[in-house]
């Protein structure tokens, strides 16, 4: 089976279904695990995002969505030279991958058509979908359900904990800064699993653009910053765009020091098996008196300003 990858998370269920010797090609933003950074890219972004902040990186989307021009072409000599029997792609996200129309476009010029999978989650539940759809399709379901099960474990074991909890922290997970977006899809499934009580978005609804005094009427007791795309590093570097502003200090988490800042790209923004340990990051900030065990200094810290 050769199978090309076309964004981070499906090519991590590759890799957590020992199919990662399988995979012969994935897109730039294939970074884990390491062994991924050794594949052929097959697919490449538009736009140079190096050295730009939040607010210009949004624009520069921006114009290239209002000009209905793309945002990542796939590779079409690369491509060939990978032969794929299954492309495994997503039709959740414009502004992530190349589109399901590109991608089938792309195969339809291959002198042998390949399988194309297209992962679209909206919740846990998806996710642990997905492991089996690319299992089913990459003759791996006998790995597919031995992961599901694990993973379901400890989704179950922090619901479990938190079943009882007598206070429910209001939350507010914002998955950019400039402008802010609240993050939709999965996320505010797992504060509710983690013990609190997501005020800006809905479970399996997009993430949506909020304003400063929608974030300020929602009152969060905690707040957890956790921009798409960004590692911690560059979420750190980031999150004075909002935590200096003046009407930062009338959210409860702030004056309370209950902000936090976490690596989204890889525990919140990929639909990947990476997102049950953000479960678990979102359980300790929550509820450290239950998981008193800190997230690592590279996944997560507290926001001291």
């Amino acid at each position: 089976m050769r199978i090309v990858s076309l964004l981070p998370a499906a090519t991590e269920i590759c890799f957590a279904l020992g199919l990662g010797g399988d995979l012969v090609g994935v897109s730039p933003e294939c970074d884990y695990p390491p062994a991924a950074n050794e594949l052929p890219r097959v697919s490449r972004g538009l736009l140079d995002y190096e050295g730009k902040t939040s607010a210009e990186t949004s624009r520069m989307v921006g114009r290239r969505l209002a000009a209905e021009r793309p945002l990542y072409a796939v590779d079409d000599k690369a491509l060939l030279e990978a032969r794929p029997d299954v492309i495994v792609t997503q039709g959740l996200c414009e502004v992530c991958a190349p589109t399901t129309d590109d991608v089938r476009a792309a195969a339809a010029r291959l002198p042998r058509r390949p399988r194309i999978v297209t992962l679209d989650p909206h919740s846990l539940k998806d996710v642990l979908e997905d492991f089996e759809r690319v299992g089913h399709a990459c003759g791996a379901s006998v790995a597919a359900v031995s992961a599901v099960e694990d993973l379901r474990e400890r989704i179950e074991r922090v619901a479990f904990l938190t079943g009882h909890v007598p206070e429910h922290p209001r939350t507010a997970c914002l998955e950019w800064l400039d402008p802010l977006f609240a993050a939709g899809h999965w996320v505010p499934e797992m504060v509710e699993l983690a013990g609190g009580q997501d005020v800006l978005a809905k479970r399996a609804e997009p993430s949506r653009r909020v304003e400063p005094k929608d974030v300020v009427m929602a009152a969060p007791e905690t707040a957890v910053l956790i921009p798409c795309g960004f590692h911690l590093e560059r979420a750190l570097k980031e999150t004075p765009q909002v935590a200096r502003q003046p009407w930062w200090s009338d959210l409860p988490a702030a004056r309370q020091g209950r902000v936090w800042v976490a690596d989204g790209s890889s525990y919140f923004s990929r639909p990947g098996p990476r997102l049950v340990t953000g479960l678990e990051i979102l359980a300790h900030i929550l509820h450290p008196e239950i998981f008193s065990q800190p997230p690592s200094a590279t996944d997560a810290r507290p926001w001291t300003g």
